[in-house]
């Protein structure tokens, strides 16, 4: 694989309502401008078993073009509390540049 293409987003946010529905409705959205834009996809997510917090996995060639593309979308997202993104220029491994941003 292309170490460029293993760049990714982490979305790291507070949740809490009753049904996952509105995040599963968010990763469609996010992952199909990300495809649209050919900029990468959204890979999942995790949940808290109680709902109350999770993380968003988004991947592709370039993690500030992934992060300017959905940034709008997470901005107006109203369930997503207290917002933080991991951005990583590279694969998972020590020494490769990452930066955090709050939303």
């Amino acid at each position: 694989m292309n170490p460029e293409s293993e760049h990714c987003v982490i979305i790291r946010f507070d949740y809490g309502l009753d049904s996952l529905q509105p995040l599963h409705d968010l990763e469609i959205e996010l992952d199909s401008t990300l495809k649209q834009n050919g900029h990468g996809d959204c890979d999942g997510h995790e949940i808290a078993e109680d709902l109350s917090d999770g993380i968003l996995y988004l991947y592709g060639e370039n993690a500030e073009t992934i992060f300017k593309t959905v940034k709008p979308i997470l901005e107006d997202c109203s369930f997503l509390r207290n917002s933080r993104a991991l951005l990583r220029f590279g694969p998972p491994e020590d020494g490769v540049k990452e930066i955090e941003l709050s939303l």
